[in-house]
C-alpha cells in the first residue's frame, strides 16, 4: 500500500481507497480529462489566492504611505512608526507575493 496525493485537494491518502476521505471525490470514477481539469481549477483558485494577498499587501503600503502624508506623522511618534512599519511590510510582502504569483504561472506552463 502506497500513500498519494488526492488529484482534488492534494492530501496524502491511500492509492487503495475508492473516494478520498478529506474532499469525498470518487477516484474509480476518475480519468485524465478529469485529473487535468480538476488541476486546472485548482491552479486557478491558487491564483486568485496569491492575487488576494496582492492587493492585501498593496492596501497595507498605500495605506501606510498615505497616512503617514496625510496625518503629518512626525518622526518618533507612534503614528510615524506605525505607517512606516505599514508601508514597509506592504512593500515586502507585495514583491514575496508577485514572486510567488510568477512561479505559480511558470509552473502551471
Amino acid at each position: 500500500m502506497a500513500v498519494i496525493n488526492c488529484p482534488s485537494c492534494k492530501k496524502k491518502i491511500s492509492d487503495k481507497t475508492k473516494s478520498c476521505e478529506h474532499c469525498k471525490i470518487d477516484l474509480t470514477t476518475l480519468d485524465a480529462e478529469k485529473i487535468s481539469s480538476l488541476k486546472r481549477v485548482s491552479a486557478v483558485a491558487t491564483s486568485q489566492k496569491l492575487m488576494n494577498h496582492s492587493f492585501i499587501a498593496m492596501l497595507l503600503f498605500c495605506g501606510g504611505f498615505l497616512f503617514l502624508y496625510s496625518q503629518d506623522a512626525k518622526p518618533g511618534t507612534w503614528e510615524y512608526i506605525a505607517a512606516i512599519a505599514s508601508t514597509i511590510l506592504g512593500f515586502i510582502l507585495y514583491i514575496i507575493t508577485r514572486v510567488r504569483l510568477l512561479l505559480t504561472k511558470r509552473n502551471q506552463s
